[in-house]
């Protein structure tokens, strides 16, 4: 017993000096994921918790209110403290204190002139709204501490300084759901104190990072960072607002065409669905760097057997999902939500072609053929809210799952298209990707998730096909081995180049 403790504490040991030689940079971007993490990983925790105190129209109605935030925060807030921030934290790195307090100064400007307007409007937003002052005015507060710790934490990872960024996510997103939890058991309108206990919190825990920024920038207003950073973002909001709406629109259209109660189960359903986006981000924050660099050293075809692994890894962990979307919906909420089981296989589908796209996107990115990419965010959301109009309208609210999934697909085929003719133009015609090796991996994982779907009420059969998957797996563990070595070793690569 004596031995295996003491052989427990050097392998601790051990552990501890490997992670203490590692590069800054390294330490730094696996604390940063696992802030990512916890912001996701804690509201995902407490999801059975808020679904049981608050019935499907209540939850609803806070669904819509976080869909409009996402839309106002970007035409508020102007997604200044998004990359604009980064880059010019980098350009401008002689001069960056001033450079950040400016853009603070600019986009509180610009947050209490909306607010002015609104208080000028009121009657008429919250009608169109289908929200309270007390929600909406919470709104445009809760857009100002958001974009302030954006602005804080970028500088923080500029820096490298990620003890104190870990220490703050960890504190606010713990107190968040609790103040939450005890705000909605205490009050009637349980929307409203759900919503005021996520904005007491933000506010409190980041107003200090609003006054530390402007006490070391010691101004608020620059002309040469204003013209800057407006000229570099606004080409971009729609780029933004695209996403944003693409993502958002399903929730607020339901509830102005069907219902609250029916926004709330959508909402839950896609929630759950996104769960699988902590997968998206962490490979994909583990190869970026890399596709990057071999976009550099022009070895684009080395790019596509990682990104042909990790397509597939991605469409099997959603597959695990559709096929446990009925215990996992039980899991997560009382049987009031049982019919968000099937929104969740065409969203959770959605989510393969939105890791996709990244994939293709890169190139457009790397070469700064930004057209490319608005035009693919423009004609996703338009055809998101056109498609949403026509079918939930005629077949209900599930109808929007599915015009999710058809959105998706092509916003992943528009930057597919567009990766073609950047490749063209910047690669002497090299393609990093097969189409035909694409729609190999696409086409039957999307057939998987639909044969699925239809065993919702044989449990039986579900249970045999999940078996069989398994024992796939199994056959094919030294496939997926070799696979999963290929990322370790990109891991390891970057880490060596840091």
């Amino acid at each position: 017993m004596i031995l295996s403790d003491s052989f427990g504490y050097k392998k601790s040991i051990g552990i501890l000096k490997k992670y203490k030689s590692l590069p800054v940079q390294v330490r730094a971007s696996f604390w940063f994921l696992v802030c990512s993490f916890l912001q996701k990983g804690i509201s995902v925790i407490t999801m059975p918790i808020f679904t049981r105190l608050l019935s499907t129209d209540e939850y609803g109605r806070f669904g819509v209110w976080n869909s409009w935030q996402g839309i106002v925060a970007i035409v508020v807030g102007l997604s200044l403290s998004s990359g604009v921030h980064t880059q010019g934290l980098v350009k401008f790195d002689k001069d960056k204190d001033l450079f950040s307090s400016s853009l603070l100064g600019l986009m509180t400007l610009s947050v209490s002139l909306w607010m002015g307007i609104y208080f000028l409007l009121h009657d008429y937003i919250d009608v169109f709204l289908s929200l309270t002052t007390i929600q909406i005015v919470a709104m445009l507060v809760k857009v100002w501490s958001s974009s302030v710790f954006h602005f804080w934490a970028n500088e923080q990872r500029i820096k490298y300084a990620y003890r104190n960024l870990v220490i703050i996510t960890i504190i606010v997103s713990c107190i968040k759901p609790i103040l939450g939890i005890i705000l909605v058991s205490l009050c009637k309108d349980k929307v409203t104190a759900r919503i005021i206990g996520l904005v007491s919190v933000e506010l409190i825990g980041f107003s200090w990072m609003f006054l530390s920024l402007i006490r070391k920038g010691k101004g608020i207003y620059s002309k040469k960072y204003w013209i800057y950073a407006l000229g570099f973002n606004l080409p971009l909001v729609p780029h933004y607002l695209s996403q944003t709406v693409l993502n958002s629109s399903d929730r607020i259209m339901i509830q102005k065409m069907v219902g609250d109660s029916q926004s709330g189960i959508y909402g839950l359903a896609y929630s759950v669905s996104l769960i699988m986006t902590l997968f998206n981000t962490a490979l994909m924050q583990t190869i970026s760097p890399w596709i990057y660099r071999k976009i550099k050293d022009r070895k684009e075809n080395d790019i596509a057997p990682i990104a042909y692994a990790s397509l597939l890894f991605v469409a099997v962990v959603n597959l695990i999902l559709i096929a446990m979307a009925p215990e996992v919906i039980a899991v997560f909420a009382p049987k009031s939500y049982h019919e968000a089981i099937y929104v969740i296989p065409p969203v959770a589908m959605s989510v393969f072609f939105l890791f996709s796209y990244d994939l293709f996107a890169k190139f457009a990115f790397y070469y700064e053929k930004t057209k490319f990419i608005m035009t693919a965010s423009v004609l996703g959301a338009l055809l998101n809210v056109i498609l949403n109009y026509f079918f939930i309208r005629k077949y209900g609210y599930i109808a929007a799952g599915y015009t999710t999934l058809i959105c998706y697909i092509t916003y992943a085929l528009a930057h597919y298209l567009f990766m073609r003719r950047v490749c063209r133009l910047c690669c002497f015609g090299k393609y990093p990707y097969e189409t035909k090796i694409i729609l190999m991996i696409a086409i039957p994982f999307l057939l998987c998730g639909f044969i699925l779907l239809l065993t919702y009420k044989y449990s039986i059969i579900r249970y045999c096909i999940l078996a069989v998957f398994i024992i796939m797996i199994f056959v094919f563990r030294k496939r997926l081995i070799i696979a999963i070595k290929g990322m370790l070793s990109i891991r390891k690569g970057i880490k060596k180049n840091v």
